[in-house]
């Protein structure tokens, strides 16, 4: 696989205007939050007791198989490496994005602990992988990915709306795309609704964005689930293939 390289640093040395909008600067706010967090992430994210299981139904869903190509997106410290590497397996390939450095280093020392050969680890602001601008990547979509996957990171990354579009057009028709996010707890589980709205804000998360949504939108075959009394959500579906001419 061709390797992959970011042409600039963090999103947040990338210079912005006098005028730029209030909304932007709630942006920079919440990649920053995610960001501070790196050297701990892993140990209180509450991986384990709480958000795994997302995190491994997604990847589930995605059906992958030997050999594929993945994409993640948002792929923080490469909590999905290993999951998404028993699937694919040696003569597959992960490309995992993201704009935070300090993420992409707890990430390169899992590969390297892992040993992993076949990942590809890119800076970069998700929503303009293939774009002009000063964070774009190297195309991608020359030999597009046979599944993209974001988990608990479209509701954080600046252009949520456009890293998901950046995913779609990195994948082939017929091939799946997932994302895993997060809502506050309903039912039962409301009575932890204070305490997920803490652990979204300290993780820089907007809750109003719900990216499952785009999921059921934008691919066919949709497979949608909740957990942990719907704080977890997760939805699943294929690329759509492009008409056949004529029709």
């Amino acid at each position: 696989m061709r390797p992959l390289r970011g042409r600039s640093g963090m999103l947040g040395h990338v210079k912005r205007s006098a005028g730029q909008s209030t909304a932007n600067r709630g942006r920079g706010r919440r990649v920053g939050r995610y960001t501070l967090g790196a050297r701990v992430y892993d140990v209180v994210s509450l991986e384990w007791p709480v958000y795994r299981p997302g995190r491994l139904a997604g990847i589930r869903l995605l059906r992958l198989r030997p050999g594929d190509r993945v994409l993640d997106i948002g792929c923080g410290t490469g909590l999905n490496f290993p999951a998404m590497q028993a699937a694919v397996g040696p003569t597959g390939a992960i490309v995992g994005v993201d704009q935070s450095e300090q993420m992409l280093a707890r990430a390169r020392a899992r590969v390297r602990r892992h040993g992993w050969r076949n990942v590809d680890l890119v800076c970069a602001d998700a929503a303009d992988l293939n774009g002009a601008g000063p964070m774009s990547v190297e195309p991608m979509t020359a030999d597009p990915f046979d599944a993209a996957l974001s988990t608990f990171a479209l509701s954080i990354i600046g252009d949520g709306a456009g890293a998901w579009r950046a995913a779609v057009q990195a994948t082939r028709p017929g091939g799946g795309l997932a994302v895993v996010d997060l809502a506050l707890p309903t039912g039962r589980w409301a009575v932890l609704a204070p305490l997920a709205r803490l652990a979204c804000f300290t993780g820089g998360v907007d809750l109003d964005r719900k990216p499952w949504r785009w999921v059921a939108r934008d691919t066919s075959q949709v497979t949608q689930l909740s957990l942990r009394g719907g704080h977890i959500r997760v939805a699943a579906g294929s690329r759509p293939h492009p008409p056949a001419a004529g029709t």
